[in-house]
Formats: C-alpha cells, sequence, structure tokens
C-alpha cells in the first residue's frame, strides 16, 4: 500500500506525537508498505527519507483558528492530486489536518483520523471549531481513538460518530529489550544505592517539571535523585518564516494558545536549569543525600534511564494519551502519574502506577496536588517490594498488548480493510 500519514512536525522535532508517527511509518515500511509523512520544512532536517520513510516537507505554521501561514495551497494541491492508498492525519487543530477538513470529499482514497485529544475542545476560541468538527468527522473512513474514555472519543460519541475504532499507544520491543545501552549511573555519578527518580518530558511548560521539583523537595527520603531527561528543540527552529508576526496578531485577537506554547517552551529550560542549581547548593542537601538532574539525552541515554529508574514521577498538565507511561511498562519502572489524558485508563489496563491527586481546571489542564502527592511519592520511595509489584504486572500487560509491534499490525488490519 502507499500510505501517507500527516502531521505538524516530524524528526528531528522531539514529541509524543513526532514519535507515534515515526514507530508506525518505520514499522510499515518494514512490513512492506510505501510510507510518506508530510510535515513542516524545519532548518535542520538533514534528510528527505528516513529509515525508508519519504518525508515530504510544507512551509507551513498555524491552524484553522489561529489562521495559517506558508505554502497552504501547494499542500492542499499534493493532498487532492498525490496517488495514495489511504491518508492518516494525526491531530486535530493543527494545518496539515485542518487543510485537509474543507477539502475531505475531494479527497480520493480511504481517509483516517487520529485526533489525539482535541487539546482545545473547552477553549472559547475553538468553539465554531468543535461545532463543525462534528460533521467532519463522520466523512472520514474511520476514527482511531488512543483511549476508550476521553474528551475526543465522547466527542464522536455524543455527536453519533459510528465510524470508531481504539488503538491504544504502546512502546518498541525491540527498542526496550535491548542490552547494549550505556550505564546511565555511572555517566551521572548516580550511586548504585540511591533511589533513582525520572521524569521523561520535554521543555514545553507543560509536563509538570516545576511540580515534579516541589515534591521532591518535600519529600521526606534521603539518598535519591531526581532526573528530568527533558529536549529542548527549540520553537523558532521547527516553523517557517513569518510565524512571529502570526503570532502576534493571533494575540491581539485573543487567541493565546500558540503564545502559551512558545513562550511557555522558552522559559521552560532555564527555570529548571535554575531550579537544579538552587535545589542542589541548598543548605541541608549533604545530610539528606539529595540531588536533582536536569539533562537533554539522546534516545538510547532515555532507554538506559528507564531501565535504571527505581519510580517514575509524571505529574504533567496536558496529554493524551502519554508515551511515557507505555515506556515505563516496557522497562519495569513504575510510575505516578497526575490524572491527565487517558492515565487512569493506563493504570487500570496496566496495574502499573498509582494516580495522584489532581485538580481539574476549566480548560482541561490539570494539576497535581502537591502536598497530597508528596506523601504518596514518600511512600512509594520507601516501598520497594510495592514498586516491584507493579513493575511486574506492568511488564506483563505491554507484553500482551501494549508493544508497538502489535499496534502497527492494528493499523496494517485497518488500512488493508479500508482499501478492500
Amino acid at each position: 500500500m502507499r500510505i501517507l500519514h500527516t502531521v505538524e512536525f516530524y524528526h528531528p522535532s522531539v514529541g509524543g506525537m513526532q514519535e507515534v508517527v515515526k514507530q508506525l511509518s518505520e514499522r510499515l515500511v518494514k512490513l512492506g508498505h510505501d510510507v510518506t509523512v508530510a510535515t513542516a520544512k524545519i532548518p535542520v532536517r538533514a534528510c528527505k527519507v528516513l529509515n525508508g520513510v519519504k518525508i515530504e516537507e510544507f512551509a507551513v505554521s498555524g491552524n484553522a483558528v489561529r489562521g495559517l501561514t506558508g505554502e497552504v495551497d501547494r499542500y492542499r494541491e499534493y493532498l487532492l492530486n498525490s496517488n495514495f492508498d489511504v491518508i492518516t492525519n494525526f491531530a486535530a487543530q493543527q494545518w496539515a489536518t485542518d487543510i485537509m477538513l474543507p477539502v475531505l470529499d475531494k479527497v480520493n482514497c480511504p481517509k483516517v483520523f487520529v485526533p489525539t485529544g482535541f487539546a482545545s475542545l473547552y477553549l472559547p476560541p475553538y468553539r465554531a471549531y468543535y461545532e463543525e468538527m462534528k460533521t467532519l468527522l463522520p466523512k472520514y473512513d474511520m476514527n482511531v481513538f488512543l483511549s476508550d474514555d476521553y474528551r475526543d472519543i465522547n466527542f464522536a460519541r455524543a455527536n453519533g460518530v459510528e465510524k470508531c475504532l481504539l488503538i491504544p499507544n504502546g512502546a518498541g520491543e525491540d527498542e526496550f529489550s535491548r542490552a547494549d545501552l550505556p550505564d546511565l549511573r555511572k555517566k551521572l555519578n548516580i550511586p548504585a544505592g540511591h533511589l533513582l527518580i525520572l521524569h521523561v518530558g520535554s521543555h514545553t511548560g507543560g509536563k509538570g517539571h516545576s511540580e515534579a521539583i516541589e515534591m521532591f523537595r518535600r519529600a521526606n527520603i534521603k539518598n535519591a535523585v531526581l532526573l528530568i531527561a527533558g529536549n529542548y528543540f527549540p520553537a523558532w527552529e521547527t516553523l517557517p518564516g513569518g510565524f512571529l508576526r502570526k503570532l502576534k496578531r493571533g494575540v491581539a485577537r485573543g487567541v493565546f494558545g500558540a503564545a502559551f506554547k512558545l513562550f511557555g517552551a522558552v522559559r521552560c529550560p532555564e527555570h529548571c536549569g535554575a531550579a537544579a542549581g538552587q535545589f542542589n547548593s541548598a543548605a541541608g542537601r549533604k545530610a539528606d543525600g539529595k540531588r536533582l538532574i536536569v539533562e537533554s539525552l539522546g534516545r538510547d541515554e532515555v532507554l538506559a534511564a528507564y531501565h535504571a529508574a527505581d519510580l517514575f514521577l509524571f505529574p504533567s498538565n496536558i496529554e493524551c494519551s502519554p508515551l511515557v507511561l507505555f515506556e515505563c511498562l516496557a522497562s519495569k519502572t513504575p510510575y505516578l502519574t497526575t490524572e491527565v489524558g487517558n492515565a487512569a485508563e493506563i493504570v487500570k489496563w496496566s496495574g502499573s502506577g498509582v494516580l495522584l491527586p489532581t485538580r481539574h481546571q476549566d480548560n482541561g489542564n490539570c494539576r497535581a496536588e502537591i502536598k497530597a502527592s508528596t506523601e504518596i511519592l514518600e511512600r512509594l520511595c520507601g516501598d520497594k517490594a510495592a514498586r516491584e509489584q507493579l513493575a511486574g504486572r506492568g511488564f506483563k500487560a505491554w507484553k500482551e498488548r501494549f508493544t508497538w509491534e502489535k499496534i502497527t499490525l492494528d493499523y496494517e488490519r485497518l488500512y488493508k480493510s479500508l482499501v478492500k
């Protein structure tokens, strides 16, 4: 099959959506399919074919609400004139999907939509967008949801959309069964007997870094390290020219989402770096043996960090279906998470995590209750047997259901059924 996946950003840009599309695309290539990814043109991309996946770049930014900038017409013509067997749009409210929505009826092949959460569903500027979405979802040949109980699939069901399919996220068996990973404790000078608490999440401003640091500061534990593995991919390196002008116009119109996303990402690495310096130099550090490390790690080092960690701490503010929790299952790492995205569902599926007390906000985001969450962190840090029990259950669930190898076959079966 000739398959087109569309996504706002793609490798070398770093993020959950980028990783999902990369995993699926490369594995479908290995199964013998011809896969192209249509995505934003970014200056740091060095190749147009990566691990067999063709990359078609477009200098476009924005979405239907903030406005669209760049090669909008070229991208639309590409969708209408290319000869693909199936086209899949990943994520709503971004240009790679929004430009296709008005021409869905003219796209001459089966069409699949993976909404990934409808992040702005509750924001006033997006009311008209989601009102129109009620008539657009039925035009897709299938809508794939990552959760069986989250705002996007509940929205579809409430509006009578019948073409719905659940395919969860996962983690790769080929990655997490590797034996050649580096010794991360040695690299970061973490003593073998010290507890390693891990957080993996890019510096977007919404991954709960500050909450994780505050919980770790308050926790009555000794000889422990909190490692925040947070890559930083500057927003201005991923966006075509004219974006900042468009952003300013969006701010003037009251459409703040893009501004918060950009400037939050700018501040986050600076705040985390400063927090690490203050934490590690504070009085009492020699007595409690605690240390905060903020590092940008390569993929091999991230995998090694999962395997080395005793516990994963994830007080994120907004997600759809967090990949990092599935990676915890694959690495036998018990986790604490806010009730963000479908985290509660993943806890139920896997039996390997604990939900932190969470405050849900009107805009759809959430925040961990720091005091109560710190108490849970303290208890699990002091209970090795409980951590091992959680880890074992999660690994078993992952092997049975949540490997990318099995999930890719689910997508392949869907695509074949639609092409037939």
